[in-house]
C-alpha cells in the first residue's frame, strides 16, 4: 500500500473503499450528488414553528465541543449536526411533539457527533457523546435557552448513546433504555438517516426499513435539498454554520 493520502473526490474515494478517516466534501462529490438526485414527488418546503426557527438559530454548536477539531468541517461536523437538528424539528412537528420534547430532541441532533474522532465507522461514539452530555448538561441546555432536569438531560443522553447504534444490534438493555425516550430515540435516529445524502455512496443513503418511525415523502426532498445547498455554499466559501442558514433560507425553510 502506498504511504501517500489518497485523491480524488470522495465519491472515487469510497467507490474504491479508501476513505480517510477525516473526510472533507469536495466540488466533484457535490456534483455527484446532484448527478444522482432521487425523484423526489414535488412538494411546498416545510415551514418550521417560531420555537423550533429559536432553538435552531442556537445549534451550531462551539467548536471547542469537539472531541476532534478536525471533524469541524468534515462529513459529520457541524453541517451535519446542524441538518440533523433541522430535520428532527421538522419531524417533531410532523409527529405532534410539544416544545419541551423538541427541545430535547434538537438538542440531542446538536450534539449527537460531537464526541467523534473521524469519520469512519468511529464505533462508540453515540456513548461517549451521551456521557459527555450528561457530564456537560447545564452548559449544553443553557447554550440553548431551554431549562434541563435529570429526566429531560437522560432522555436526550439516551437517544445520543443509541444513534448509532442498528435497532437489529439493540441488546434487551438498550430496548429498556429506549423505551424511557421513545419518541426522542426514534425521530434522531430518523433525522440523522435523512442527511445521509450528503454520503458518497449510494447504498449509504436513507433506508426507511432501518427505521421506527415513517418518514414524511416530502421531508426527503428537502434533506437532499439542505445537502447540496449547504455543501455548495461551503465550498463557495461560507463557514459551516452560515451554509446551513442559507440553505434553510434558500429552500424555504426559514421564511
Amino acid at each position: 500500500m502506498s504511504a501517500h493520502p489518497p485523491t480524488g473526490s470522495l465519491a472515487d474515494l469510497a467507490a474504491r473503499n479508501e476513505l480517510p478517516r477525516h473526510q472533507y466534501v469536495d466540488h466533484a462529490t457535490v456534483r455527484w450528488i446532484e448527478t444522482n438526485r432521487p425523484p423526489f414527488a414535488e412538494s411546498a418546503p416545510p415551514r418550521l414553528r417560531p420555537a423550533s426557527r429559536r432553538l435552531l438559530h442556537r445549534c451550531a454548536i462551539p467548536a471547542h465541543w469537539l472531541a476532534e477539531r478536525r471533524c469541524l468541517d468534515s462529513l459529520h461536523g457541524v453541517r451535519h449536526a446542524m441538518r440533523t437538528a433541522v430535520l428532527a424539528a421538522l419531524l417533531a412537528e410532523d409527529a405532534g411533539l410539544g416544545a419541551e420534547d423538541t427541545a430535547v430532541l434538537v438538542i440531542a441532533a446538536a450534539t449527537h457527533d460531537c464526541r467523534r474522532l473521524h469519520d469512519k465507522r468511529d464505533r462508540g461514539h453515540g456513548a461517549r457523546a451521551a456521557r459527555w452530555l450528561g457530564d456537560n448538561a447545564a452548559m449544553v441546555f443553557d447554550h440553548f435557552h431551554v431549562a434541563h432536569d435529570r429526566a429531560r438531560v437522560a432522555e436526550a443522553a439516551t437517544a445520543v448513546r443509541l444513534h448509532d447504534l442498528p435497532y437489529a444490534a439493540f441488546t434487551p438493555a438498550d430496548e429498556h433504555d429506549r423505551s424511557t425516550a421513545e419518541a426522542i430515540t426514534d425521530l434522531l435516529k430518523a433525522a440523522d438517516a435523512l442527511d445521509r445524502y450528503r454520503l458518497p455512496k449510494l447504498s449509504w443513503w436513507p433506508d426507511p426499513g432501518r427505521l421506527r418511525v415513517p418518514l414524511p415523502p416530502a421531508l426527503h426532498a428537502t434533506a437532499f435539498e439542505l445537502v447540496v445547498a449547504s455543501e455548495a455554499a461551503h465550498l463557495a466559501g461560507l463557514t459551516s454554520s452560515d451554509a446551513v442558514f442559507h440553505a434553510l433560507e434558500q429552500q424555504g425553510v426559514f421564511r
